[in-house]
């Protein structure tokens, strides 16, 4: 059993994602950021970064729990704790994976998270910063865009835990001020493509809010 330890994040949504598709049985447990929850000191013992997501695999490697944070770590090691095809063995498309991956995490979300907060959610206008993270936005998606002319998906001709970790960012387009089917239409026709797969449905509504 795994205890997913979320809030209704991209970060978070990538993990719910991956849960599903792998169809492995989870509780979720929510952290919510808006009221700090995640600095509470018994969250501090799974996630050392005080960041959602975490989780907490009962059944771990060696037959004890073990906790895992940081979304990109948590993705590998259920890719692996599994042998999913969402992380291929063969050495190419293993790294290829790697590569998708640590651009989405080094990449595209600290730089759409910026966006996000500069374009969307702060209240006073900041244009260096305005201007330098929607261009920025912009950048990525030409790059994605670019690389998809090239594979139907982002480490090449097969889905991957690097398409996983990025749907969930570039679902929040319309806060970047784009017209993303006109700008990067092979961005575009990927997020519907995996908009369409039910396990990524059923992920991006975790955790239920109420």
């Amino acid at each position: 059993m795994i205890d997913l330890y979320t809030w209704s994040t991209p970060n978070g949504r990538k993990i719910s994602i991956m849960l599903e598709e792998l169809a492995l049985p989870y509780t979720v447990h929510t952290i919510d950021i808006g009221k700090d929850e995640q600095f509470a000191p018994e969250f501090l013992t799974i996630s050392p970064n005080n960041k959602i997501p975490a989780i907490v695999d009962t059944g771990g490697p060696d037959g004890e729990p073990i906790s895992v944070f940081e979304s990109g770590a948590i993705l590998i090691y259920l890719a692996e704790k599994t042998g999913s095809p969402l992380l291929p063995t063969d050495p190419r498309k293993r790294m290829a994976t790697l590569e998708w991956l640590m651009f989405q995490v080094a990449g595209v979300g600290p730089m759409f998270g910026q966006a996000n907060h500069f374009l969307k959610h702060l209240e006073q206008d900041v244009p260096y910063a305005e201007d330098r993270y929607r261009n920025e936005a912009k950048r990525l998606y030409h790059v994605m865009d670019k690389r998809l002319s090239e594979g139907a998906y982002l480490a090449g001709d097969d889905y991957s835990i690097a398409d996983v970790a990025t749907y969930p960012w570039v679902m929040r387009w319309e806060w970047h001020e784009i017209d993303l089917p006109a700008l990067c239409p092979r961005v575009w026709d990927w997020k519907q493509r995996i908009a369409a797969r039910p396990a990524v449905e059923k992920g991006m509504n975790v955790p239920v809010i109420e």
